[in-house]
Parts: structure tokens; sequence; C-alpha cells
């Protein structure tokens, strides 16, 4: 019987990617607590004698990255409800009937996968003025929130469901939607686990459109507020230090990791399901 398990060179050559991927976020968070002049003068050196918190404490200071947390949040949660809501029925609607044009339908959806995001933003943009939402949380939730690729997904999971199960469910008297939240959501689980992280991910990262759709302080998310910082190394803040100011963005940069870092990791088991889920054939 021959033994198919990764042998030491394989997992020799595993751990140097795994650090060669995590270097990047070790770098960045044991920068955020040195001296700011240390990040210029020895930018890979690392003394834990010398770690200081000023870098946080004069970021939260100059920064309104509380409101930033507040609007993703905000945004995330109800952008990420819709997604999980309306493009499962959508998936189950393309995978499991039969309808006049649905091929036709679903081609449509799948062309809009080839439009960049760059060339909707304009066409979006005067569409969000044309109903007045501009510098609202509407245009910050609605476009995007039933999307080509989260519709597809689902599709490809729901397509492995058999369909004696939702058979059985009508016989037993269920309703469609019953069939539905009852036998197919349940069954589609790892499928939704990793589409959720993929949103979140997503949301979370998105700084084009919100940009793009608010233009003021009190509707900017989390990576619109690290934007502005950034700018400041530019110099648009008058007086500030350049050193200071690279301490206070990694210092924000690193709280921002946090969050997804801590998804990725209490659920990437959950995330891999997901991804072979959604790789079987419809």
């Amino acid at each position: 019987m021959n033994d198919k398990r990764p042998g030491i060179p394989t997992y020799a050559l595993l751990g140097v990617l795994a650090l060669l991927f995590l270097y990047p976020i070790w770098w960045a968070i044991s920068s955020s607590i040195k001296p700011a002049a240390e990040i210029i003068s020895d930018p890979l050196g690392f003394n834990l004698g010398d770690a200081t918190l000023d870098g946080y404490r004069a970021m939260l200071a100059d920064v309104p990255i509380g409101t930033g947390f507040a609007n993703t949040a905000l945004v995330l949660a109800i952008k990420g409800g819709m997604t999980l809501f309306f493009c499962p029925l959508a998936g189950y609607a393309f995978a499991k009937y039969k309808f006049p044009g649905q091929d036709v339908l679903f081609g449509i959806v799948l062309l809009t996968l080839m439009l960049p995001t760059l060339v909707l933003i304009i066409p979006l943009l005067l569409e969000m003025s044309a109903l007045g939402w501009v510098n609202t949380y509407k245009a910050l939730i609605l476009p995007g929130s039933i999307d080509a690729f989260s519709i597809f997904w689902m599709r490809q999971v729901i397509a492995a469901v058999p369909d004696e199960l939702l058979d059985a469910g009508r016989v037993d008297g269920a309703s469609e939607f019953g069939v539905f939240r009852r036998i197919v959501v349940p069954v589609i689980r790892p499928g939704l686990a990793g589409l959720a992280v993929l949103t979140m991910m997503n949301v979370y990262n998105d700084f084009v459109w919100p940009v793009v759709a608010v233009n003021d302080e009190k509707h900017q998310t989390l990576q619109v507020v690290l934007s502005t910082l950034a700018q400041n190394i530019s110099g648009n803040r008058i007086g500030a230090d350049f050193a200071t100011v690279w301490s206070e963005l990694l210092a924000a940069s690193s709280i921002a990791m946090i969050p997804l870092l801590l998804v990725f990791i209490l659920l990437q088991r959950h995330f891999i399901n997901g991804i072979l889920a959604g790789s079987v054939k419809g």
C-alpha cells in the first residue's frame, strides 16, 4: 500500500511559503509599536524593549477610526445580509427550476462578471445622484448587494442538491419557500459560509465605490478613513512629521487587519469547505 502523505520537503516548502506570507503582517504590527524615528532609520529591525503605543495614541486622536469601523459594520451587516438572503434564492431558481429564457437570463448574469468595476462607477454615480442617494448609506449598501458572482456561486452549490430531497419535501406538504428553507439551506451551509467570508472580505476592503459615493466624514467607511491618513504622508497635514505619520498609518492598518484575521482563523474550515462546495459542477 503506497503512502501518499506529503513528505518532509513538501512540509518544508509550505513552511517557507507560510513565513513569506506572514512576514508582511508581522512587519506591519511590529513596526506599529516601534518609536517613530526607528521606522525610518531601522525599518527591518525590532527591539521589544523599545516598544511603545505612542503611534496608536496619536492615531486615535487624529483619525476618526471609530466612525469608520461603525460605518463599515453597518454596511457589512445590511449588505451582507441581503447578499446571503437574495443570492441563494436566485441561485436556487436557476439551479432547480425550468422557465422560458432561463439560459439566456443566466448568460446575461454571467456576462456582467466581465464588466470591470471602474466601468460601472460613473453610471452608478449618476443613478445615485438622480435618486438623491449620494452621501447616504443607501449608496453604500444597495449597489452590488445582489451580485452576479454570488448568484453563480449559489447556483453551482445548489445544483449539487439531489432533486429527490426536494420532491420528498413537496410530497410532505412543504411550500416552495419551505423546501428552500428547511431542506436546501441546511445542505448548502458550507457554501453559504464560504460566500459569507468572501462577502465580508469584499465589503470590508472595498475602497473605490465608498470614496466615490460619499464625501463627508459622517458616512466614511474604514478604508476611506485609512486613505485620508495616508494622504498625510504626502504632506497634506501641515507640520506633520513624516516618521510620525507612518507610525500612525501602521497603527491604523494593524487595527484594521484584526477583524479579517480573526474571521479567517475562526472560519477557515468553513471557508475551505465552502470553496470545495462552490466548485461542484451544475
